[in-house]
Formats: C-alpha cells, sequence, structure tokens
C-alpha cells in the first residue's frame, strides 16, 4: 500500500511540474506605430504550437523584449518560412 501511494505522489508531482499556462481566452493587442496587431492564441495554427516557441517558457507570460524587430523576427519570419498566416504590414497592422 505505502509503494502505491508513493507511486500516486510521484505521479501527481510530475503533472504537477509539466503544468503549461492556459492561453489567453481573449486577443492579444500590441500597440504600434503602424497600427494595432491583434493577435489570438487560438487562430492560424497558433493553438498546436508549444507556448516555448515564442515564450521563454511553458508558463507563458509576457515576450521578453518584444518590440518592432523583436515582432517581426519572430513572426513575420515563421510565417514567411511557414508560408502560412499574413505577411504583409496591412494584413496585421490596423489603424
Amino acid at each position: 500500500m505505502k509503494v502505491l501511494l508513493s507511486m500516486a505522489a510521484a505521479a501527481m508531482m510530475f503533472v504537477a511540474s509539466v503544468a503549461v499556462a492556459a492561453a489567453p481566452a481573449k486577443p492579444v493587442v500590441l500597440q504600434a506605430k503602424s497600427g494595432a496587431v491583434t493577435f489570438s492564441h487560438d487562430g492560424a495554427g497558433h493553438k498546436a504550437l508549444k507556448c516555448e516557441t515564442c515564450h521563454a517558457d511553458a508558463k507563458g507570460g509576457k515576450i521578453a523584449g518584444l518590440d518592432k524587430d523583436k515582432g517581426h523576427k519572430m513572426c513575420h519570419e515563421c510565417h514567411k518560412t511557414q508560408a502560412k498566416g499574413p505577411q504583409k504590414c496591412a494584413e496585421c497592422h490596423k489603424k
């Protein structure tokens, strides 16, 4: 019985250690001079990506140092490489 309890406790600790943050329910709006960029974690295949694709870890949260250059490098380059998603300025930036 003790073995089963310790195995159950170990399993619960493992599950807790790999828990990830839930994606925001609402789209995230990033303000930019050329127009706001609205990003949805649920849309356009982003839901299938691991959080660490863009974030520092699976907890999510704000992306450190996110500015125009980093946004273009992360988002635009990925869209170009994958040949998916918006690739022209006005497709992301809305005034």
